[in-house]
């Protein structure tokens, strides 16, 4: 249990250091290491057409909550764009605006790759394999334990 409480820690300071030096990493943008997910996860090409509120908070993992007021300071600041669903009126749609699209791609994304370059320091392409393979699977694992306590679709919903 020592060797996993030291695991879990390490990711907990992992985490809170990615929050505070990538979002510095950022700062110029007028971008979060959260809303630089958000951007991310809209910038994909199944995401083109936009997103839902809950289907954009599961893929995040993120309560609605959480992801309502995050939305709302993007959009105020012209990064997304948040409307009715034409499929389902009660639904919103999110999209990522001309405005948001240029600060990710031209201002936001060199940025990251440095800072992916500089975290990644000393690691080699194996090393990050390995890496992505068993944070994965730890992601996996800690998504059943979610399911058994009751939290299943408690993002989306």
């Amino acid at each position: 249990m020592e060797l996993a409480n030291r695991v879990f820690f390490r990711l907990y300071q992992c985490a809170n250091m990615l929050h505070k030096t990538g979002t510095k990493a950022v700062e110029a943008e007028g971008l979060t290491t959260q809303q630089w997910a958000v951007l991310g996860a809209l910038s994909r090409p199944q995401a083109e057409a936009g997103m839902s509120v809950g289907d954009l908070a599961r893929y995040l993992m993120v309560s609605r909550q959480n992801l309502s007021g995050l939305l709302s300071r993007m959009e105020r600041d012209g990064h997304v764009g948040i409307a009715p669903d034409g499929r389902d009126r009660r639904a919103r749609l999110i999209t990522m605006t001309p405005s948001g699209r240029q600060v990710w791609l031209k201002e936001a994304q060199p940025k990251i790759y440095d800072y992916y370059e500089q975290a990644l320091a000393g690691f080699s392409v194996n090393d990050i394999t390995h890496t992505l393979h068993y944070l994965l699977k730890m992601l996996e694992n800690m998504q059943r334990v979610d399911e058994m306590q009751g939290g299943a679709g408690e993002t989306g919903d």
